[in-house]
């Protein structure tokens, strides 16, 4: 579709970032009906992008012929095919998971998952989790299990090994929702983890905080319970403080610690 635009000299792509959005498609659809006045056009534009008519008016005035209205009615008869048929599976999907609705619904209260990517586990994984006697052998089995690399008694980076693509792949895109949550363990876990080690390896060490996170979750039939921004911190009291010290002492500070009530 956008490919046919440009070949009409129609640049709606330069003015609505969803070319197929509400007014997106009603323009598309009086383009195909035959409509090629810019300002009639531009009218039909919905919500915010109604700011932008000056704009969309330069943007709709185009080359629009007989044959670009005709596939883009084929483009768009198609599109509304993909969109029935997504409508069915989904229907479809969620008739045969009706029996696990409450376990599902557990997995979609875990920071960066929805119902799709709970399904999406569940697809892949199932609720038996007798198959995985502990949360290391589901993290091993996708794949996303620490790497091993030592030599000389010497430990360096290792990469994850293979396993289960379309679980990683899912879990690595939760990671990117999780990640923009606020307050969150997972989101802590990601900055504490990019600052050092680079934004992937984050991402990877989140998706596998998540897959162990959906595992007890399923496993435990729990609740998922957020443990805050500050978790690690709260864990690792001490070390967190050596590190701050030592920050301090690196910039030239001489650094005397005393404690007080209210910080316990």
């Amino acid at each position: 579709m956008h490919k046919l635009l440009q070949g009409a000299g129609i640049k709606l792509a330069s003015v609505a970032s969803d070319v197929l959005g509400v007014s997106g498609r009603a323009m598309l659809a009086a383009l195909v009906q035959g409509t090629t006045d810019p300002a009639v056009l531009a009218d039909l534009a919905r919500g915010k992008l109604r700011r932008k008519l000056p704009a969309l008016r330069q943007a709709l005035a185009g080359r629009s012929r007989a044959h670009h209205a005709f596939l883009g009615g084929q483009i768009l008869a198609h599109l509304d095919y993909l969109d029935e048929a997504l409508d069915t599976l989904t229907e479809q999907i969620g008739a045969l998971l009706a029996p696990f609705a409450q376990g599902i619904e557990r997995l979609d209260t875990i920071p960066g998952f929805s119902r799709q990517t709970a399904e999406e586990v569940v697809a892949e994984v199932g609720f038996d989790m007798t198959v995985f006697p502990t949360d290391r052998h589901v993290s091993s089995w996708t794949g996303l299990c620490p790497g091993h690399n030592e030599s000389a008694g010497k430990r360096r980076s290792g990469r994850t090994r293979k396993g289960n693509r379309w679980l990683r792949r899912t879990l690595v895109l939760a990671a990117h929702g999780a990640r923009r949550t606020r307050g969150t363990a997972l989101a802590a876990r990601y900055q504490r983890i990019a600052r050092h080690r680079g934004e992937k390896k984050a991402l990877v060490a989140v998706a596998h905080a998540l897959l162990i996170t959906a595992y007890h979750v399923i496993k435990e039939q729990a609740t998922y319970r957020e443990l805050g921004f500050d978790y690690n911190d709260r864990r690792d009291a001490d070390r967190a403080r050596r590190r701050a010290v030592a920050l301090l002492e690196r910039q030239g500070y001489r650094v005397s610690l005393e404690h007080t009530p209210a910080a316990a």
